[in-house]
């Protein structure tokens, strides 16, 4: 499905990703795990086009889309969540969700003046999808509050919504479960594995919550100074011996106890 090769990005005099090169297969959940500064989020950067990679190139399905721009990249089919939600605050969770499908009538200016019922009828379709995917993350309840009253829970379980409102090739989770409360997570978690197993969705998803990814991904993909350091399932993963000695250490321990 995704095809990362020999992927870099330098800022100054740091090689931020540094050849790094891994594949997503189709219907996975891949886990990418490393401490900070392991080059996590600038991968994330570079495969949707917040940067452009300084060398490598970047698939979907056989497609090259390295150093596209972001909305490019987006109808191409990759859509993701932020580590820090970037909720439209002041519209209500189901607005929130209704803006996200591309191309709709009402943004052209003539349209609504000149096709208003065609509008009207795309704007009732949009607005029935957004509820059964409220429906879905059991969020039909908060469907008029505005999103910027959620709690940081909500708020993630939110731009979860906003990628189903789509129908993308890969989903990219950036610190999914970060301060989230544990009965949210695991709402949140269990919400990934439907989509997975459900709806056939792809996902590559950053955590530092070493439970939640050992839990949830397999394969885990672990960097180390911007390149792979290692891949395999979560047990495998854990019984690596220059895995555990480079990042997990005590959080390894954690896990196990």
């Amino acid at each position: 499905m995704l095809v990362v090769e020999n992927l870099a990005k330098q800022f100054g005099g740091l090689h931020a990703v540094d050849g790094c090169s891994f594949r997503v297969k189709r219907g996975t959940i891949t886990g990418l795990i490393g401490p900070n500064g392991a080059g996590k989020t600038t991968v994330f950067n570079l495969l949707t086009g917040f940067f452009k990679p300084d060398d490598g190139k970047v698939f979907l399905e056989e497609e090259n889309i390295t150093g596209l721009p972001p909305y490019r990249i987006f109808q191409k089919g990759i859509t993701r969540t932020f580590q820090i939600p970037r909720e439209l605050q002041e519209m209500t969770v189901v607005e929130n969700l209704m803006l996200v499908p591309p191309a709709q009538l009402g943004e052209r200016m003539w349209n609504p003046f000149f096709r208003p019922r065609k509008v009207r009828q795309q704007e009732r379709t949009i607005y029935n999808e957004a509820l059964e995917v409220l429906d879905f993350l059991q969020l039909s309840h908060l469907k008029d509050e505005y999103a910027g009253g959620l709690s940081g829970g909500q708020k993630k379980l939110l731009e979860l919504a906003r990628t189903m409102m789509v129908n993308p090739s890969v989903v990219l989770l950036d610190e999914p479960g970060a301060g989230v409360n544990r009965t949210l997570l695991k709402r949140l978690t269990s919400s990934i594995q439907r989509l997975s197993t459900e709806k056939g969705r792809t996902f590559l998803l950053i955590e530092h919550d070493m439970d939640f990814v050992m839990r949830l991904c397999n394969p885990v993909i672990v960097m180390s100074e911007g390149r792979k350091l290692a891949e395999g399932t979560a047990a495998e993963v854990q019984r690596n011996k220059e895995v555990l000695d480079a990042y997990l250490g005590g959080q390894y321990v954690a896990v196990e106890g």
